[in-house]
């Protein structure tokens, strides 16, 4: 097993530790998923969709209460055991398929009129290009890619105002080694941490890369996907990205008054 993997199972198992009842709340119809994501995804009842990287497989369930066929690929087996779970619990039904994502989309028969992505994907992969392939490969004519994203030049601020550029170099080639933090904690009720849990430490290291946005669309559009639409938020979805972000309604954060905008969030559709 490879330390990422060993440090995404530490981390969804800390993650978890801070959401309390989640059967619970997914019974009693709590929506995970953001509007941008279902703008861009268009009706589901009826699609079918994988959901590329799903970690725990809340968002994925929350598809598949819409009426979608949904798949989850995540190779954390601690993940795809929760998830697995989740789904007997809430009676929502999904499989999940626990696989290395860039391996699983070269190698399965299944096809799909959707594949998403949502949040800390493409990140973890070294190879953009064989990710984008495969998601070429596993969709079926007409079928379509949504991807939305924390924009990466998120990561070349200082986390504190005035978010002076001292952070990561945006055009980093060598990788990031480093455990998987508690966002989930950093983040609070924007996702979904409810207090009372107790989450333990990570020093288990994961690699990840940086992707420019330009490095991303082009392995889009290389794979032979159509590029239809192309967004930017000055927000970021649940997630804390920096410290000094300040939330606003909808379980967002962005920046604090007199700062500059600048993009926090992408979201992209292509299709086959």
């Amino acid at each position: 097993m490879s330390d990422t993997r060993r440090s995404w199972n530490v981390a969804t198992r800390n993650h978890n530790a801070h959401k309390g009842d989640q059967t619970g709340a997914l019974r009693a119809g709590t929506e995970l998923l953001f509007d941008e994501e279902l703008e861009l995804l268009g009706p589901l009842a009826g699609r079918s969709i994988v959901h590329l990287q799903c970690n725990s497989g809340q968002d994925s369930l929350c598809l598949a209460r819409r009426g979608a066929s949904v798949v989850g690929v995540d190779f954390s087996d601690e993940a795809i055991a929760f998830a697995r779970r989740l789904s007997v619990d809430s009676e929502i039904a999904a499989r999940f398929v626990e696989a290395e994502v860039v391996g699983w989309l070269q190698s399965t028969d299944d096809r799909f009129d959707l594949a998403f992505a949502s949040y800390g994907a493409t990140g973890w992969l070294p190879d953009l290009d064989a990710w984008a392939r495969g998601v070429h490969r596993i969709l079926r004519p007409g079928g379509a890619l949504v991807y939305v994203e924390f924009h990466p030049i998120a990561w070349s601020f200082g986390s504190e105002a005035p978010f002076a550029p001292t952070g990561d170099d945006y055009f980093a080639r060598d990788p990031f080694v480093e455990p998987v933090g508690d966002y989930v904690a950093r983040s609070g009720a924007a996702l979904g941490a409810v207090g009372g849990g107790s989450a333990g430490e990570n020093d288990v290291p994961a690699t990840s890369w940086q992707h420019g946005l330009a490095e991303v669309l082009q392995a889009v559009i290389g794979s032979g996907l159509r590029l239809e639409r192309i967004v930017e938020w000055p927000y970021s979805n649940g997630c804390r990205l920096l410290d000094g972000l300040v939330p606003v309604d909808g379980r967002r954060w962005t920046w604090p008054p007199g700062v500059a905008r600048l993009p926090l969030m992408y979201g992209l559709r292509a299709t086959r």
